[in-house]
């Protein structure tokens, strides 16, 4: 029976994998990622209340290339 275990156990690496690669890419062009937001919250923040997905990203996009600024060239 442990070798029918085996596959179950390799596909729940590679899902770990491939939720560390997604998250590595979406940092890499700038996309937060709302679910580790959202445990680091409930972790640390129970009392405090959690942004939707819009007002994180919002928020997110605003810390980043700030809020009424434009970058224009031209």
């Amino acid at each position: 029976m442990p070798e029918s275990a085996e596959p179950f156990e390799l596909n729940l690496e590679i899902g770990h994998v491939w939720r560390r690669i997604q998250e590595t890419a979406r940092l890499m062009v700038g996309v937060p990622d709302y679910e580790t937001y959202v445990e680091h919250r409930l972790a640390n923040h129970p009392d405090d209340p959690i942004m939707s997905y819009e007002e994180f990203f919002r928020e997110r996009q605003e810390s980043r290339y700030g809020a009424g600024r434009m970058g224009r060239c031209c």
